[in-house]
This record gives structure tokens, sequence and C-alpha cells, in this order.
């Protein structure tokens, strides 16, 4: 697709779950509000951080609010967003507590010469510029079982497990949320922010705050936004690759769909993304049964579906 206006695209996970009502709403939500920075003049960055920080607050996704556990009961979240006219990018990893981590990293290309914090210094961080905060309390830990055991208790603490995790409301969630935006001046920008995945090591880091990895802008080339497994989407470094196709002269759709070929070729992983290029041309592209996204110039009304092929 080609736009020759500012533009926005926003994503809330690619997966096996079909997206909800109350999801598709909030999709164009975020489309509706971010695009008022763009239509106002204002730097797509800021229209990038915009549509994710409503997509964190709204608890429908797997960042902000609605993040996943790690395995030791507590949410760690990682973000990133990269503006394209001047490379700069801020990323947070495993910071706790706090509703937007996707403003978290805005501060760290901002107010540092930094591009990644992480940790408990990434949380203090982003206390000390009074980000808002989440209070999470810490889930219980399920109960071990003495050795030896039998069979029929491993099934039944198993079977005990996925009560608990279906009790938490996570497994209804779909994945990492994310956008790109092109602004009125020609600006590309990117940003994306997860709570992870299921059953992940406390410390566990996926791609979204690797930049390069899980998201990139550059207005020679484009923007891009991963969702998916993020150990395939880093082994390939994703989201540099694809822009540096674009700007081989490649189209957004070829581009996607070649680095989506090799992720499933070479790693059989999953992701889904968006593909902006400088120009205004996108796309957007997964290869998961569902990808939760959408898009808007402007024009009509903003365009949010759960399949795009």
């Amino acid at each position: 697709m080609k736009s020759s206006r500012p533009v926005i695209l926003v994503h809330g996970g690619a997966g096996r779950r079909p997206v909800t009502p109350l999801q598709t709403a909030c999709l164009a939500e975020a489309l509706a509000t971010s695009y008022v920075i763009l239509e106002e003049g204002g730097p797509a960055v800021c229209a990038v951080e915009r549509a994710i920080s409503l997509l964190e607050a709204s608890g429908l996704f797997n960042a902000g609010r609605g993040s996943r556990r790690q395995l030791d009961g507590v949410m760690r979240m990682d973000a990133s967003i990269m503006d394209g006219a001047t490379l700069k990018a801020g990323a947070v990893a495993s910071i706790e507590g706090i509703v937007h981590p996707i403003s978290a990293a805005k501060l760290v290309m901002e107010k540092t010469k930094h591009v990644l914090l992480v940790g408990p210094s990434a949380t203090r961080f982003a206390r000390y510029f009074h980000l808002e905060r989440h209070t999470q309390r810490k889930a219980s830990r399920l109960p071990r079982l003495a050795r030896p055991v039998s069979a029929a208790a491993i099934k039944t603490t198993l079977l005990y497990r996925m009560m608990a995790r279906k009790e938490s409301g996570s497994i209804e969630r779909h994945g990492t949320v994310g956008a790109v935006a092109l602004d009125g001046r020609g600006t590309v920008a990117a940003g994306a922010s997860t709570g992870g995945i299921d059953s992940m090591l406390p410390g566990r880091v996926g791609d979204t705050p690797l930049i390069g990895c899980g998201v990139y802008a550059d207005n020679r080339s484009g923007a891009v936004s991963m969702t998916g497994l993020g150990e395939g989407i880093i082994r390939l470094a994703m989201a540099k690759t694809i822009c540096d196709r674009l700007a081989s002269g490649a189209s957004p759709a070829v581009a996607a769909q070649q680095i989506l070929r090799q992720l499933v070729s070479r790693l059989q992983g999953s992701a889904g993304l968006l593909v902006l290029a400088s120009n205004g041309r996108f796309a957007i592209r997964h290869v998961t049964p569902c990808m939760a996204a959408g898009w808007w110039d402007g024009k009509r009304k903003p365009s949010v579906q759960g399949r795009f092929r």
C-alpha cells in the first residue's frame, strides 16, 4: 500500500488467538488519537509513543498493565523507540512497576547519551521522571512437590498451573504492541513494548528493546516494528535487515516476505511485522494465524483487522 500523506500503523501482537472486539476498538482508538499528532504537524516519534501508550494502559495486550509475569511471579517489561531522522534511539529492559515502558524508553533517548537501560536501574530512572506507576502484587509461588512424585501427581500439578494461568487472564491477551509512523516532514519512527512470552526465566529479554532486532527506523529506508518469538527475531536482526532491503529498492511487502520466509525456513520461528517505507508505502505481514493490527492515513476510518495476507 502507498500513502502520500502522514500515516501511522499499530499492532497488538501476532499469534493464534483472533483479535477481540475490545482489542479492535482499542487499536482503532490508538490510531485515531495518535494521528491527531501527525495531522497537527507533530513528529512521528511522538505519534508512535502516544499510540503505544494507549495500548499499554488498556490492559488488553501483553504490554504495560497487561504484561505477562516471569516464572518468579514478577512483571518485567521491555520497550524501545527510534527516530529515523537522527537515528537516536532509547530502550528499557526488565523494567518493573511502570505503566508506560515506551515513555521510559523515549526518556532514555531524549535525556541521556545512552540507548539501553536495564533492570532496577531502568525502574529508578523512570521513577525519577515521575512516570505513572503500576503497583503489582507478586504472584504466589505454586507449591513444590516432594520427591519422589508419581505421574498422577505431576499431571495434577501441571493442570493446577494451567488453571492458575487461565485464572490470571494472561492467555486471553495478544503479544507485543508496536507502531510505526511517517510525519509531514518525511520522518519515520518505530517503537514497541512488551511483557515478554509465556514461561520466561527471570531476567529473560527478547527482541523488543534491541535496536535493529525488534525495531528500527531510518529516513533513508523506513521503519519496522516486530512482534513474535523474540529469540528468532534476534538471530536474524530482522528490523534492520528489512530496512536494508528497503534501502536497496525492495518494496515493503517483498522485504517483509523475504525475511519472514527465512525466519520460518531457517529457525522455524514465528513473527509478524509492520513495515513503512520512507516514501509512504507500507505492509503488514505475519506467519502466524492471526495478527491484530491496523493503519490510518486520516481518510475515512482507521482500518483494523485480525489477519493480513
